[in-house]
């Protein structure tokens, strides 16, 4: 009775023992070896090594990266559906590539639609692991896309009086135009070209000194905007708004509040009429519109409140501040019919 108690105790204790006893030497466990089987790791697959870089490392593994053709020279990153999108079907760049994530899944439409304007341009694509892309764009948000592309630059102000030469915007034409000085973040500006292209700007100039120029950054941020509105710049923003003047122009900047201004009649934003071609001018992130552009001005236009404001927070974001005001500008356009 004891070697029976003795049994049922060892039965319930194998689990845990370091050695099969004699008594469970036919037991299956022992034939298996399972006390002193060797684990080894698995063999990694052809083009693969194991975390640590040494054999009983890690079993998790990771493919070498594939190291991507060089860029053509001169050329730049895009990066989000909507500017890659915009930018293959409009076709004002040249293009190099277009880079899609890898997946097993079914495309989505816009990627779908991507290949297709891909295919009619003639442009190669690769499909690349979303590491790759994240290094591509420099961990910016890409949506699974990115496109190699030449740069897109602003085009030289006189283009613009060659563009408008046939007196289209001459006195009684409702035509507004966005000015920008020394415009520093490229997510401003982006957003700036968002809002002037969607609420009906004509057509916006910007400084090219101190002034962030138009990178893939400016584009996503611009949800590509950037790729089919016309963009103008000038070294010299205030001979540019001096011969708008002479030509019957009105330029109208924008302060944080009433005091702001110097010598210059301001305007609240829902109060103001005009009847003829505007230049909205916005001034910089930080400092707003130089002394020497605010004396260019004819009036200043001020966004009210909606409550007492405290010390610190008595302004509005650049971007979003000039999207109130050409809603404001643009609706008072479209209620006349231009």
């Amino acid at each position: 009775m004891a070697g029976a108690a003795c049994g049922l105790w060892r039965a319930a204790r194998l689990p845990s023992a370091a050695t099969p006893s004699s008594c469970f030497s036919s037991s299956p466990w022992a034939r298996r070896g399972f006390a002193a089987r060797e684990r080894r790791p698995p063999a990694a697959a052809p083009g693969w090594e194991l975390r640590g870089g040494r054999e009983g490392g890690s079993p998790a593994a990771r493919p070498r990266p594939r190291p991507l053709p060089p860029r053509a020279r001169g050329s730049e990153i895009l990066f989000g559906l909507a500017p890659c999108a915009l930018a293959l079907a409009h076709a004002r760049r040249a293009f190099f590539r277009l880079f899609l994530r890898s997946g097993s899944g079914p495309p989505r439409p816009a990627t779908s639609e991507l290949l297709l304007q891909a295919a009619a341009r003639g442009v190669p694509v690769e499909r690349v692991p979303r590491r790759e892309l994240d290094a591509l764009c420099g961990g910016q948000v890409h949506q699974g896309v990115c496109l190699e592309a030449t740069p897109l630059r602003c085009r030289s102000v006189e283009e613009a009086e060659t563009l408008r030469s046939g007196g289209e915007d001459g006195p009684g034409r409702r035509v507004v135009w966005l000015a920008l000085e020394r415009i520093q973040d490229p997510m401003n500006l982006g957003a700036l070209l968002r809002s002037a292209y969607f609420l009906g700007a004509d057509g916006v100039v910007t400084s090219r000194r101190s002034s962030c120029p138009l990178t893939p950054t400016v584009s996503k941020a611009s949800s590509g905007a950037m790729e089919v509105f016309d963009v103008y710049s000038t070294d010299d923003l205030q001979s540019f708004l001096k011969a708008k003047t002479a030509e019957g122009w009105e330029v109208v900047g924008t302060v944080s509040r009433t005091e702001d201004a110097e010598d210059v009649p301001v305007v609240n934003c829902l109060e103001f009429q005009w009847n003829k071609p505007i230049i909205l001018v916005i001034g910089s992130e930080g400092d707003g519109l130089s002394l020497e552009t605010q004396r260019l001005c004819h009036r200043m236009l001020v966004i009210p409140p909606g409550r007492a404001l405290c010390p610190g927070i008595e302004s509005l974001n650049v971007s979003v501040a000039t999207g109130i005001l050409l809603h404001s500008i643009c609706s008072h356009k479209l209620g006349h019919g231009d």
